[in-house]
């Protein structure tokens, strides 16, 4: 299965903030299924949505 990134947002975010999260929540509140991954390599969350597969 691929994923198409959104956006990236680095971990290093202040205590109490969640901006990834809040990312993916606006997205799917306009029907995209969006969710969010780590990427341990470049330390940063991932807001991805599933890549149509190619038949």
């Amino acid at each position: 299965m691929g994923a198409k990134v959104l956006e990236r947002f680095p971990a290093g975010a202040p205590r109490g903030s969640w901006p990834a999260e809040e990312y993916a929540a606006a997205r799917r509140a306009q029907g995209e299924p969006a969710t969010v991954v780590m990427d341990l390599k470049a330390d940063a969350f991932l807001v991805v949505i599933p890549s149509p597969e190619d038949d």
